[in-house]
Parts: structure tokens; sequence; C-alpha cells
């Protein structure tokens, strides 16, 4: 019988190479940007509403910053509502402004994307493109967006964007220190990031893995501890009832759309939809609600999360949702989970509860409708109103 054991070796040094050569390479062309920028001011956008991995990252990419003499300010748009979320920052004193209105970009001479590609930060985006602000470097996992037109790019399919920073730690952009605070910080938050993203290592890649035991040096593990052993409130608790008393089940999907939700907890979404994948025999959730912010506007924002090897929630999200006018897609997502956001514009607001009970009504039948179409659970019946 052939031994076929040394091509499989072969197959993995020849893998494991490949990575660290872009890992390398990746790493040289961020420092030779970032060594050009030398007393600027740099703009860090992070999602509207920030998870662990964009908060760590956006920490990660400030510290890396500092030691080029490049002053950065981490920006977002929306709300930072889940225990953990609020746990990251407040311990570990991580700097970042909330954007509104009155916010001044003049003193900006750059921005940075990561964990994001613009797409689930449009607001910041829109406003800093009427700047004229160049768009200098963009890191993340997602699937490619083609919203922005960076001087960098570093895209990769893994788990966390943390673990591309995490990387460019390991080739050296610059040395962690355990001694230094802001080191053990900055080590703590990428291996939450990472721990959260790859849904406590379930789905992590090896690069993940090797990631996680690089920073396991310098991580400050009580710290680490305290994170993550936030408990749920009663609100994220009662819409995850919600979406499970609404939930619609076809073709091992689980669809629930739970109504209206208030922007302080609107990351009980993507808790609502792990929690549907618990349920036996279900393969896929989508759970989604209408978000209102405190200016009154409305959003339709739903997560999906899939044990299917075969189904690409990206291209799924895609397909289904479609895009805007300017071309910008409603959905989008990686490995295993996505999301999408759907303005619902001039209608946003008004009327008694009655009028945003029908509203809610019509919207969560046609986003229903949308999703069953896509995954053939539509009888004819149904489609035909019958």
């Amino acid at each position: 019988m052939k031994d076929d054991s040394s091509q499989v070796q072969s197959a993995t040094v020849s893998i494991r190479i490949d990575d660290n050569d872009l890992a390398r390479r990746k790493k040289d062309e961020m420092t030779a940007i970032l060594a050009s920028c030398k007393g600027q001011k740099h703009l860090v956008i992070i999602q509207n509403y920030p998870d662990p991995d964009a908060i760590s990252t956006g920490l990660a990419h400030k510290v890396i910053s500092e030691q080029f003499g490049i002053e950065v300010d981490i920006v977002y748009a929306g709300v930072i509502s889940h225990p953990e979320n609020i746990a990251l920052v407040k311990l570990l004193g991580i700097d970042m402004r909330k954007w509104d209105s009155k916010f001044d970009l003049t003193p900006y001479q750059a921005t940075i994307f990561v964990d994001n590609q613009g797409t689930t930060s449009g607001t910041i985006v829109d406003a800093v493109q009427a700047m004229n602000i160049p768009e200098l470097i963009v890191v993340d996992h997602h699937e490619l967006q083609n919203r922005l037109k960076p001087q960098f790019i570093d895209i990769r399919k893994v788990g966390a964007t943390a673990t591309i920073y995490t990387s460019y730690f390991r080739e050296g952009i610059i040395q962690l220190e355990r001694s230094r605070n802001e080191h053990v910080r900055a080590a703590t938050a990428l291996m939450h990031g990472i721990k959260t993203d790859t849904n406590g290592f379930v789905r992590a890649s090896s690069e993940d893995f090797i990631a996680a035991a690089f920073l396991s040096r310098f991580v400050d593990a009580d710290l680490l501890s305290q994170i993550t052993s936030q408990s749920r409130s009663k609100q994220t608790m009662g819409i995850i009832e919600g979406a499970l008393a609404n939930r619609t089940i076809k073709e091992s999907y689980s669809i629930s759309g739970i109504g209206y939700v208030r922007c302080e907890e609107r990351d009980a979404i993507p808790q609502a939809a792990d929690f549907l994948m618990t349920e036996e025999n279900i393969h896929s959730a989508i759970v989604f609600g209408l978000i209102v912010s405190p200016d009154q506007e409305e959003t339709i924002v739903g997560s999906m999360r899939t044990s299917r090897i075969t189904i690409d929630p990206d291209e799924f999200l895609k397909e289904v949702f479609g895009k805007t006018s300017s071309g910008q897609y409603f959905g989008g997502g990686k490995k295993s989970a996505g999301g999408f956001e759907i303005p619902v514009g001039f209608l946003s607001g008004g009327g008694d509860k009655e009028f945003r009970d029908m509203k809610w009504k019509l919207y969560k039948a046609q986003i229903t409708q949308k999703i069953l179409s896509k995954i053939g659970g539509i009888d004819e019946d149904e489609e035909n109103g019958e």
C-alpha cells in the first residue's frame, strides 16, 4: 500500500510557507506606508455597532501607528450595547469617539478601515469621501465589497480581522513587550476578538490558532476573564425569547422577525440568531428587527448564522436583498455568518402604535418572503397570496 503521508506533510509545509510569505509581505507593505505618514493624524473607522473584532483591531492599529509617530482616533457611529463589548472598552480603557453631525474631520490626513469596508459605517464614509480624505488602509476578513479604493488592502479568509493584526505583530511590525501596558491591552483585546469571531475557536482556522498561541504570552488572563463573564441583560433575554416564539422553520432554516428594537439592544439580534442555531435539525438561522435610532431613523437590521459549509452567507444575503441605486449591497458576510441593513427611509417614524404594528407586519412579511423565495420554501399558494 502506497504511503501518502510524505505528500500530505509536504503540502502542509507548502501552505504554511505561503501563509508566512503573505503575512511577511503584507507587514512590509503596511510598514512602508505607515513610515511615510509620520506626523500625520489618521481616523480609524470601525463599524457603526462595533463588535470585539472591530474594537480590538482599532486598538491594535492605534498602538502600531503610534510607534510610527502617527496620531490616531477611533470612531464609530452607532451604539456599544453588548455587555462584553462594554466591558472590553471600559476594562481596557479603549478610547473611541462617537460620530455625530458636528464631528470635525479637518485634522485628518487619511482614513483607515478595520473589520469593515465602509458598508457598515456608511454615514461616516459619506462624510470623509465628501471631504476627499484619502482612503489609506483596509484590513478585513469579510468578502471584498468594492466600496473603497484604499492604497493598501489586506483581506484574508481567516476567522477574525484580529488574526490579521496579530500576524503583523508576529512578523515584527513592532515588538510586543509584556512590560508595556498598551501592548498587554492590545493583545488581550485581540485574543477576545479572535475568540468571539470564531465562536470560541469552534470555527477557528490554523491561522487563528497560531495567532492565539502568539498572543497568549502577552494577554492579561484576569482581565480577559472579566470581559467574557458578563451576563445577558433582561432586555436581550426578552428579544431571544421573542425570536424563538416568532420563528418560521422551512428547509432547516429558522427565520424570525422580532419587531421594533431599540438601538441599545441591537446586539441582541446576532445573539438571538446564535440561539436559534442550537435547535435540533436547524443548519441556518436569520433574525431581523426594526432598529429605531435616537433621531427616529429606522433601519431593518438582520443577522445570519449557518453551519452548512455549502452556504455562503455573503452570497446568500447579496442575492436575497440586492443593492442600492448606487451599487452598494444591503447585506454581506463571511464564512458561517453575515448581516444586512436596509434603511426604511422617508417612512421612518411617525404614527401611533397601530400604524407602527401595521408597518412592521408588512416589512416582516416582505423580508420573510424574500428569504423563503431564495431557499425554495414558499408554496405556490403562499406566493400567490391564497
